[in-house]
Order: C-alpha cells, then structure tokens, then sequence
C-alpha cells in the first residue's frame, strides 16, 4: 500500500490525539516521500519548539561527598571511608536540571536518526544541531521499559508528541549492514501497526468531528453458560467504533487488509470471518438499539484498486460495506469519512 507521507502523518496525530501538536510542522511543505525525513522533520521542529521556549527540568538524584551539607549525608558510606576524604562526607540530595528522562530520550533519538541510510542530508544537519544544544545531557539506551518510564504533567504534554514519534522510530530502527548505520523499516507494511493505527485514527476522528458519543465497546454474548468454567472460555466481544446519539447507533469495523474481497472459485466474495463478525454484534446486542443498529465493515484504498460498495438489510439492521481511499488528499478523506456516516 502507498499512502502519502502527509496522509501518514495526519493519520498517527489523530490517532495519537495529537492533532494540535502536529501543526508544528508544515507537511504539505514537504518535498520527500521518506518516512524517515518526515518524522526527522517533526523532531527538528519539535525539539526547536522546546528549546524556544524552555526545556523540561526536574529533580535529579545526586549522590556526592563534599564539605557542603546538602541533602542527606550518608553515615554508614561515610564511616566505611572515613579518613579517604579528609573534611568531606557524602550526601545524596536532588538538583534541579535539564537532564531529565523525556529529555534524554529525544537526544538519544535524534543521535540514532542521524545515523539511519538515505536520510535526507539538510534534516541530518538540522538533527546534528538539535544534539550539540543537547550535548548536556546524558544519553540513554533506549528500550520499551525506558519508554515506559516516563511521567509527564500539565505542563509538559507536548513531550507526550514527541515521545510517541520516538517510540516509532525506535521500534522501527533496524540494524543496517553498514557499519554504524540503521535502517528504518517502512512500518506501513507491517500489518498489525497499522491495524492498530486504522482503528485508532476512525475513532478519533469521529469523536473530534462529529455530534456522535464515540467509544469501543463490549458487547456480552447472550449465549448462557452451564457453568463457570463455561463462561471464563467465552472470548471478549468488543467494537472497534461504536458510534450512539439519542436517535442512532453505528458500530464501525476497521479492516486494514488490502482487499477486502476473496477469491472463490474464480469469484470474488466479501470476507465471511469479517460478515461473521458483524452477525455477531447484531445477535447478541440487548440495548435501545439492539433491532436497529447500523453496521459498517470500512476497509483501506490507495485508489488503484476498484473500490468495494455493497449494502445490506437484516430486520431493522443496516449493513454497509465501504472502502476509504487514503492516498487521496487529506481533505476528501475528510470529508468521505463524515459522508459514510451521514
């Protein structure tokens, strides 16, 4: 699947929830087609962002001896060395500084991108100057758990930005055969990434651009278990998109497979597990609009292919088989997006 850099772009802010963040940079400027220029250029943007008004700063664990009380003196290290250090003892105490984990996360990024093969050679001198105004801080190596580890507050969100296009570039780093380089893996063609951001990017999107509650939702089975070991075997049953007002209910089910139809005997059919699916919220609703509620299966396009469009009726039940085409300009995905509901 090719989808435009920009359109990749808008889709991890909205999935992210990031979409004022992302208006630091300019993506209809960019002339690249890379992914890796593209979130090179984000980091530089961002990190300038910081560094303009203010990096983050907390307190810092530091532990040394000296003959300035400061802290906490550590009694038991001091009498273990007494008579090294002559009219000294050693105190942990915290400083406030710079070298803080968000920062040394996004210095330790940038470090990495610049070293990735085929980056583009301007946004490769924009990352090594956004490393030598880092230079204080020391670097960390970067892992899940690190990731994991940071605690952001009111004040310092925008990080939160900044540290989820981090963590993209680091689980999409690999190693390169030349010595000292990496590559970036198109992460585009890794199914399940995107499956997550599909589904992530159609929620957030309705929930920002339409009068719709918007959330996922577990639908219980109405099957009755015999017994308790019974029920624990049941699988969850949850909604990617569900979609309720006062007047209507739609449950939306993101597909991010490249065809959304199959061969069979030479004939292309829509998917059963996905219709399956389908027929299994609409048993085992109870609610208001357990009779009509209407239903979606909404796949990807690059708008070569000929794009799907079938509708069905069961009962009160409205079933909709739709493609969106994301290779097309952000504002006619735009506004595909709130005609499908409409």
């Amino acid at each position: 699947m090719k989808i435009p850099i920009q359109n990749i772009y808008f889709l991890l802010c909205y999935a992210w929830d990031k979409l004022e963040e992302s208006k630091i940079v300019d993506v209809d400027a960019i002339e690249s087609t890379s992914l890796v220029d593209l979130f090179a250029r984000v980091l530089i943007s961002g990190a300038n962002h910081l560094l303009k008004r203010g990096i983050d700063r907390g307190y810092v664990p530091q532990h040394e001896w000296g003959s300035r009380l400061r802290g906490r003196i550590c009694f038991q290290e001091a009498l273990r060395k007494s008579g090294m250090r002559a009219a000294s003892l050693p105190c942990d105490f915290d400083e406030l500084s710079h070298d803080v984990l968000p920062n040394r996360i996004l210095k330790s990024t940038i470090f990495r991108l610049m070293h990735v093969d085929g980056l583009d050679s301007e946004c490769a001198e924009g990352l090594s100057k956004i490393c030598r105004m880092l230079s204080d801080l020391r670097d960390v190596e970067l892992s899940s758990r690190v990731f994991g580890r940071v605690q952001l507050h009111r004040n310092n969100q925008f990080y939160d930005f900044l540290l989820k296009v981090c963590e993209l570039i680091y689980r999409n780093l690999l190693v390169s055969e030349k010595s000292g380089k990496t590559k970036f893996r198109d992460f585009v063609r890794d199914r399940r990434q995107m499956e997550s951001l599909f589904e992530a990017f159609v929620r957030n999107f309705y929930r920002l651009h339409s009068k719709f509650t918007v959330k996922r939702e577990d639908i219980r089975w109405n099957w009755v278990p015999a017994d308790l070991a019974s029920r624990e075997l049941l699988p969850k049953m949850q909604t990617d998109v569900s979609l309720t007002s006062h007047a209507r209910k739609i449950i939306i089910e993101c597909k991010f497979t490249p065809n959304a139809t199959q061969h069979h005997f030479d004939a292309k059919k829509l998917r059963s597990y996905h219709l399956f699916q389908i027929h299994a919220y609409m048993d085992n609703l109870r609610e208001k609009f357990a009779d009509t509620c209407e239903m979606i299966l909404l796949y990807p396009s690059m708008g070569i292919e000929k794009a799907v469009s079938a509708s069905y009726r069961d009962g009160g039940h409205k079933i909709s088989v739709r493609m969106i085409n994301l290779s097309q300009p952000w504002q006619s995905i735009h506004k595909d997006l709130l005609a499908l509901i409409e």
